[in-house]
């Protein structure tokens, strides 16, 4: 399958695009700094530009079957700006120009399903983002509005604390209220669980909770 991955320098996207590339698939990565993605390999295409870039966009997701977004907003206080919102935006289009349907991507419980029943999270979590990190919640509203809002084919998995413990295999999803979901989860299980969704058809159009 030909994958488009955004985000592939973050801790995310890097194991993502190693999983890809792990399972044979064809990997194409919109990088803004080529010296940061160190994997070389015949089934890697590097396009180079940033996520305002439309045609740099554009050419990242041409022949694509999926799109995977590891993309996730800056926690520092002093972010300003949706240019991750913006981007995603762009994206998008470049999508729905190129008849790309599959889209793949990253949020938080802090934006409900409406498939969750009533759970504390809903409660709690929107209103910490809001005072601790207030523009990383309203990237993230916006990033997940504009995949939502649109006709693709998404699965948004919703993250709350990742870590840079190794595998575990063993992943819990679901939706709160309905499924036993926790908050702390490893980088590699979220990316494994990620490229999971390409051959996954039970959270079409839907944001799951992930968790270990």
């Amino acid at each position: 399958m030909r994958v488009t991955v955004f985000g592939a320098t973050g801790g995310i996207g890097r194991l993502v695009v190693q999983q890809l590339l792990d399972d044979g698939h064809q990997v194409t990565a919109l990088v803004r700094t080529p010296a940061k993605l160190t994997l070389t390999y015949p089934n890697l295409t590097v396009v180079i530009g940033q996520l305002s870039d439309r045609d740099a966009v554009q050419q990242a997701v041409t022949g694509a079957d999926a799109v995977i977004s590891a993309l996730g907003p800056s926690l520092k206080r002093s972010a300003t700006g949706t240019p991750l919102a913006d981007g995603t935006r762009i994206i998008v289009q470049a999508m729905e120009k190129e008849k790309v349907a599959r889209f793949i991507g990253l949020a938080t419980p802090s934006l409900a399903d409406p498939r969750d029943k009533p759970h504390w999270k809903h409660k709690v979590l929107p209103v910490m983002a809001q005072l601790m990190f207030p523009n990383a919640l309203a990237e993230l509203k916006g990033m997940t509005e504009a995949v939502t809002s649109s006709d693709l084919d998404y699965t948004i998995a919703r993250i709350t604390n990742p870590t840079n413990k190794p595998a575990t295999g063993r992943i819990r999803s679901g939706f709160l209220g309905h499924d036993r979901i926790g908050s702390v989860m490893s980088r590699a299980d979220i990316a494994a669980f990620l490229t999971a969704q390409l051959a996954d058809t039970r959270y079409q159009r839907a944001m799951p909770a992930i968790s270990n």
